[in-house]
């Protein structure tokens, strides 16, 4: 039997109740996962019942959404994130690793955290869940991907200003990304022989010089020294003709170079479906390509696909491993 998925609630006062209370309408015959959070936070409509381990879930899942429960300090307000509540919050992200890292769980999958309310009640030290994720898991560098069943991205660098990230970007880290990025794609996405597109940094690839000079002085030089087993890399290609149809044929996988190089082209191809996958981590960890969505938490208007892509992503890639 396989494990189910753990679901983190991520902050209640966003729209991870309701989307969590969505997927499970949608997927409890054919993808088990349970919630990890408070009961109380999930709609009132929404058939529950709390599980003491993980394996109950799968028995549990066909009639209620299984709840391993975590109570907070305080009820949930739709739209306003309460900094009480954090370091619940954080609580959850963390059991939900040991449950995965100790096998009762076959991968996490992450609801939304809003970062302003983990700082404000928990003094909460990094960027994002990828950032936290990894410093949880002992690794000093994992890839966030951007997933969908039109474009695979990883951006380089992150969650840092545009202005920094020419002095972010160095060989040894983009060599990393391209390693990582690499062996995740053959061993969570199945494919054997991945090919992986690089992006420039400035316009046109740097346009011979003219645009910049990073592609000449040692990104192309890196890219063709890099000799990875069974993968195909190429670049440094103008981020802008990388995205259309014709051209995301050519590779399994995209590496851009910044945040909104990767991310733009997702959510503009398939925004409601996007996945976040975590490479580099010892488990496997999706979460949805979305944020809290406080502006509209709690009317019941909440998309749940991309949550339930990222659950049934989940569950694909733990049938892999």
């Amino acid at each position: 039997m396989t494990a189910p998925i753990a679901l983190s609630c991520g902050d209640p006062a966003g729209i991870g109740p309701e989307i969590a209370a969505k997927a499970w309408h949608q997927l409890r015959d054919t993808c088990p996962f349970f919630y990890i959070g408070d009961a109380a936070h999930l709609p009132g409509d929404t058939p529950t019942r709390r599980i003491t381990t993980p394996w109950e879930a799968g028995t549990v899942s066909a009639t209620a959404l299984p709840v391993l429960q975590l109570d907070f300090p305080l009820p949930n307000v739709p739209g306003q994130p309460e900094p009480a509540n954090a370091p619940s919050v954080i609580d959850a992200i963390e059991l939900g690793v040991t449950l995965v890292r100790s096998g009762a769980a076959s991968a996490l999958c992450t609801a939304p955290i809003n970062k302003r309310a983990l700082i404000d009640g928990a003094g909460f030290a990094y960027p994002g869940h990828t950032e936290f994720l990894a410093a949880l898991a002992g690794r000093e560098r994992v890839v966030m991907m951007l997933a969908s069943d039109q474009l695979r991205v990883v951006p380089a660098t992150i969650h840092i200003p545009l202005s920094r990230v020419p002095q972010e970007l160095t060989p040894d880290l983009l060599r990393d990304t391209i390693a990582i990025t690499a062996d995740g794609l053959r061993h969570q996405f199945g494919i054997a022989h991945p090919r992986i597109a690089v992006a420039g940094l400035n316009p046109h690839a740097g346009e011979g010089g003219k645009m910049g000079t990073e592609e000449l002085d040692w990104i192309a030089p890196l890219l063709a020294e890099l000799a990875l087993e069974d993968c195909s890399v190429t670049g440094p290609h103008p981020a802008d003709t990388m995205f259309h149809t014709a051209a995301r044929a050519r590779y399994d996988a995209a590496i851009a170079m910044y945040h909104d190089q990767a991310l733009i082209p997702i959510k503009t191809l398939d925004f409601d479906r996007g996945v976040n996958v975590t490479l580099g981590l010892p488990f496997i960890r999706t979460s949805p390509d979305h944020g809290t969505a406080l502006d509209i938490a709690g009317t019941g208007t909440a998309n749940p696909s991309s949550l339930i892509e990222a659950l049934k992503l989940a569950q694909k890639m733990a049938s892999r491993s």
